[in-house]
């Protein structure tokens, strides 16, 4: 039975095993010689030729039918067209092979199967004469059928993710709508492989060891799959060289190509989503450091303005408010920028503190390193409380990944919201002196909490304090004698007391009492003496809390 040309089969991927069930392709009584087990292959187009060299007009997944008439009679030529197609990337070979009685061409036959052996190209033989326009027809129908499907599914496809972007979706929304897409699960996780959004049936079987099974599976800076024992399709999220996750799906897929424009469009949705995001967080961050900033250092700014405001930067009514600072420790050799990258990440991670907590709270950058907090308080008596359970909180945030690298001051509160912000300076103050510390066994500091530290700091631009520390010293820092310095505030921090210190493994006991024999000899004074050690105490602290 004749297929009507007019009529084309429903679009779909067409590959060498679809074309040879057209019934124009059957009319010639076909049969696989070579390649049977590639006959799934797809094919991109249909090409009609006779000429031996045909390997240049193909750019690959081409099938090409041909009557033979240039190379069918002898193996030897039969075998370099099959070798110039094979080069090519053809996707097959149909030959028809038939005389001019409309017989089988029996001597190019043989050459033709002795031509195929060993080959894995799929080459068919066709024994009677068939009409290889009507071939070509139909099968470029189906080409051009599935161009214009795959042309909808995109458009549907970016209207899909245009419209989630349009309206603010969430990232949990974004991978809902990727998985139903994609008719398989789908996981959104970040650069240290915690998933941050799925979608599944089952939740327990995708995520089961999640952690330690993404890691086995490298990153791509575009989409595609890895390889090895999970091979995941996967697409990166965020702007190129600022990614923040990637997208994965974790399952069998029917088509790798479909998959792979939906899982783009979707990480290009996520990429907008955080993007926007940040921008409205920015805005936020921005006003209130705005208002801070006008708290400290405006004159004019009212109590009942102030309120305002802040009210309508979501900060709750309170009785009191309490200053509190965040100073990050200083890194060795950290340049300026990486100091920025680490205060706005304890930034974002304190707004979001505070928002889980359920709490509202102005926040500013303050000096560099330094984050300023309005905590609305409701009761004197919960300071304490509520700055532990901000801490205990931020402190967990961090998953155990790195301990906390920043000390906390705080001053006393102030029933009004301009004297809460004035405190800040103070909170900033103790803050500082509190980083000083060579151990924090607590999570924040009052100045009280400081002792000497506390008061030495604030008579630090005193002149007769400097020189008070720079003539206690002066055997040390004349001659830059660091070790020197070094050792004399250990044996200081250890209360003069040798045998503790040697207990330290600092330095041997020989050694130790050596150097401190040669250390009291270089400054004069008696180091068993507590009037001295007092004295060198307490000039160590100024030295250190003036550089």
């Amino acid at each position: 039975m004749d297929v009507n040309p007019d009529v084309a089969p429903a679009p779909g991927r067409l590959t060498v095993a679809a074309v040879l069930e057209q019934e124009e392709i059957r009319t010639g009584s076909p049969e696989v010689l070579a390649g049977g087990n590639r006959l799934s292959e797809e094919v991109r187009w249909v090409h009609v030729a006779d000429s031996a060299a045909v390997g240049g007009l193909l750019e690959g997944g081409e099938l090409v039918l041909t009557t033979g008439q240039a190379f069918r009679h002898s193996a030897e030529a039969t075998g370099r067209f099959l070798d110039d197609v094979t080069a090519a990337g053809a996707a097959g070979v149909v030959i028809e092979l038939v005389d001019e009685r409309s017989e089988p061409a029996t001597g190019a036959i043989a050459h033709l199967r002795a031509a195929v052996v060993g080959r894995d190209l799929p080459v068919v033989l066709l024994t009677r004469k068939v009409r290889f326009v009507r071939v070509t027809q139909v099968a470029h129908r189906v080409l051009v059928g599935e161009q214009l499907a795959r042309v909808e599914r995109a458009r549907h496809v970016h209207e899909v993710f245009t419209q989630l972007s349009l309206e603010s979706a969430s990232e949990q929304r974004i991978v809902d709508r990727t998985a139903i897409l994609l008719d398989s699960p789908v996981v959104l996780e970040d650069v240290a492989h915690r998933v941050l959004a799925f979608h599944g049936e089952d939740s327990v079987g995708l995520l089961r060891d999640w952690v330690q099974r993404a890691r086995g599976v490298g990153y791509l800076e575009a989409t595609g799959r890895r390889g090895g024992p999970e091979d995941w399709l996967q697409t990166p999220v965020g702007v190129r060289g600022r990614r923040w996750g990637r997208l994965v799906v974790p399952g069998p897929l029917v088509d790798d190509d479909e998959a792979s424009q939906v899982l783009e469009r979707a990480g290009q949705a996520l990429t907008l989503a955080r993007m926007a995001g940040r921008d409205e967080r920015e805005l936020l961050y921005q006003a209130q450091s705005g208002l801070i900033h006008e708290l400290r250092h405006s004159h004019t700014l009212g109590e009942g303005e102030a309120r305002t405001r802040a009210a309508a930067l979501g900060l709750a009514e309170a009785p009191y408010y309490l200053p509190v600072v965040f100073r990050l420790d200083r890194h060795p050799d950290e340049d300026p920028t990486g100091l920025q990258l680490r205060e706005r990440a304890l930034l974002e991670e304190l707004t979001r503190v505070v928002g889980r907590a359920r709490r509202s709270a102005l926040v500013a950058g303050m000096n560099s390193g330094s984050l300023g907090v309005l905590l609305p308080v409701p009761a004197r008596q919960l300071e304490d409380g509520l700055v532990e359970d901000l801490c205990a909180r931020l402190t967990a945030a961090r998953r155990g990944e790195q301990e906390p690298d920043w000390s906390v001051g705080v001053a006393p509160s102030r029933p009004g919201l301009v004297e809460a912000a004035a405190g800040l300076d103070e909170a900033v103050q103790v803050a500082e002196i509190a980083g000083t510390l060579e151990t924090r066994r607590q999570p924040f500091f009052r100045f009280g909490d400081l002792r000497l530290r506390g008061l030495l700091s604030n008579l630090r631009a005193d002149p007769r304090v400097a020189t008070f520390a720079a003539a206690e010293l002066a055997p040390l820092l004349e001659y830059d004698d660091d070790a020197g310095l070094d050792l004399l505030e250990r044996f200081l921090a250890h209360g003069g007391n040798k045998s503790a210190l040697a207990r330290t493994g600092y330095l041997s006991r020989p050694a130790l009492y050596a150097r401190l024999a040669k250390l009291q000899d270089k400054l004069g004074v008696s180091l068993d003496d507590a009037e001295s050690r007092t004295a060198l105490h307490v000039a160590v602290l100024c030295h250190r809390l003036q550089e």
